[in-house]
């Protein structure tokens, strides 16, 4: 590495201007990053992280957000106060930047081929059939499996892991000096994370390039960074090389977020408790239709024959790379697309229901999606979105009633009940998620599909969260269908676990027996990835 800074970040301070108050969200934050380095921010939702990274490609909502002091130096410019033009430029050539959430950067009207495309046109002038082909090579390598097919692909038709992965495939077409990756690796499963991180870590090697890396994931840190700033409250509380600062934590705040980790276990299973949602042979399966007629070629299994049962005060945990079938399982039990074989709720069979008939059953059946930006209306304050559901099932309820029960829920996900008059844009993405676990709850369900609820929590929340769902699940005898790919949450909180690949179930039983003695090579090269060992078999996994 050289001693001379690529980027040089001195005494930077940013503002909020709304309403006539202004608040400070950075003070003062200080760091260099040099050509092949790699620089991680970490802390919690709200420590000022995100702002202090999209100051520097100033992507910040100017001018309700301003600089009271500090610079930002980039190679041989200022980008404190530059131009607009002069910042275009910069963006996605020399600078580059893989956002947290893909679904609300991504184009909705535009394919995967005309996104990453399009980045190669503008700065690099390609034609048509190079930047095919280079669009292709980057969907490769960031494991994206038969690339050809998914060009013609819209970001809704993909799962969040892959969205996330086209995300990085555009933020690297251009093969920036700099990367700036927030929360990159949040959608992805653990075995893909490896593959990402370790392509990151190669083109740094091969061309020199930078990269802040902001994380709330403390185990990703160690792998990939050369060194850490720890910030809480807009400020750097700690920095220093990561080894020394993981070793020996000198600030209390680097010291609670080393130690915070979901720990525990779930609360005791009784089988003689009533089952809540039982599938027999459930299947969803996608046509392929090609051809002039578009007719059908073939299908996409996406979910092929599963059963499960699943009782009051359980919880089963679904595992599996992205794109296996664990979210398109959940959106059939709960009748939000199409399938066939046997869905019983509450001992009724709902598989033929119309939307009419599940509408009364949508209070008892609750889920908290993955994105959680994409699933909280931008038009609605916080108070309305929790109190939405409310209004719909509990009319009788006064005003103040929904008001009440609105404010006790944003207090037990963690969440100051004040800022229920604030908007969704106004949050930070940990902080959007306690939202929308907070509109799930607060219609006490019998049963809620857990889509990821803690991907985009720091660890300490996560810790929070799942102790906070571990204590709702004893008290109302809550159902939980919990899906992710951070096994260790699902150990935390899972009685059961069933593990998926390509639609299918390879692996299922007790949560215990299946992470101490996993039975098929798939499942030990899950669990291998997720306790970062260096025998983990990637490999295996993709084939």
């Amino acid at each position: 590495m050289t001693e001379t800074p690529l980027l040089s970040v001195k005494d930077l301070s940013v503002a909020f201007t709304q309403n006539g108050q202004t608040s400070l969200a950075v003070d003062r934050v200080s760091f260099d990053i040099r050509p092949g380095e790699t620089l991680a921010v970490v802390g919690e939702s709200g420590s000022g992280k995100s702002v202090t990274a999209l100051s520097i490609l100033k992507l910040l909502p100017y001018p309700v957000a301003s600089h009271p002091g500090g610079t930002i130096h980039f190679k041989d410019r200022e980008l404190v106060g530059a131009d607009e033009d002069a910042m275009r430029k910069l963006r996605g050539n020399d600078i580059s930047m893989i956002f947290q959430e893909p679904m609300t950067s991504l184009n909705p009207l535009h394919t995967v081929e005309k996104q990453i495309a399009e980045i190669l046109r503008v700065h690099r002038g390609m034609g048509e059939t190079a930047a095919r082909t280079r669009v292709i090579e980057l969907l490769t390598q960031v494991g994206i499996r038969d690339p050809e097919t998914r060009l013609g692909s819209y970001p809704h038709q993909l799962s969040g892991g892959q969205r996330q992965r086209v995300m990085i495939a555009m933020a690297l077409a251009n093969e920036p000096d700099l990367l700036i990756a927030d929360e990159p690796t949040t959608a992805l499963d653990v075995t893909v994370q490896a593959q990402i991180l370790k392509l990151l870590k190669d083109l740094q090697q091969a061309r020199g390039m930078a990269m802040l890396f902001i994380t709330h994931d403390l185990g990703i840190v160690r792998k990939i960074a050369d060194k850490v700033c720890v910030m809480t409250k807009g400020r750097v509380v700690e920095a220093g090389p990561v080894e020394e600062v993981f070793s020996r934590p000198q600030h209390p705040y680097t010291q609670h977020l080393l130690a915070a980790e979901p720990k525990g276990q779930p609360p005791a299973e009784d089988l003689t408790r009533p089952v809540v949602v039982e599938t027999k042979d459930l299947r969803v399966w996608f046509p392929v239709k090609r051809g002039l007629m578009r007719r059908t070629v073939s299908h996409i299994k996406a979910v092929d024959g599963i059963d499960l049962t699943l009782r009051e005060g359980q919880t089963l945990g679904i595992v599996g790379e992205s794109g296996s079938g664990k979210t398109t399982l959940g959106l059939a039990i709960l009748r939000m697309i199409s399938s066939t074989g046997q869905i019983a709720f509450n001992g009724n069979e709902i598989s033929k229901f119309s939307w009419k008939d599940m509408r009364p059953l949508r209070r008892d059946m609750q889920i908290v999606f993955q994105d959680p930006f994409g699933a909280l209306s931008p038009r609605m304050s916080v108070s309305d979105i929790v109190g939405e559901g409310l209004a719909v099932h509990h009319p009788r309820l006064s005003a103040d009633e929904r008001d009440a029960r609105v404010a006790a829920a944003l207090v037990e996900v963690g969440l100051d009940p004040s800022t229920r008059f604030r908007y969704p844009h106004e949050f930070s993405g940990g902080q959007r998620q306690r939202i929308s676990i907070a509109r799930a709850l607060v219609l006490e369900p019998k049963f809620v599909m857990l889509d990821e609820p803690t991907s985009a929590l720091d660890m300490s929340v996560q810790a929070q969260v799942v102790e906070l769902l571990r204590e709702l699940q004893k008290k109302r005898g809550l159902a939980y269908l919990f899906i992710s790919h951070d096994l260790k949450v699902v150990r935390a909180l899972a009685n059961d676990v069933i593990v998926m690949r390509h639609g299918k179930v390879v692996e299922s039983g007790r949560a215990q027996d299946v992470f101490q003695a996993p039975k098929t090579d798939y499942t030990r090269a899950l669990m291998a990835a997720a306790l970062h060992l260096e025998t983990a078999d990637v490999g295996a996994v993709n084939e």
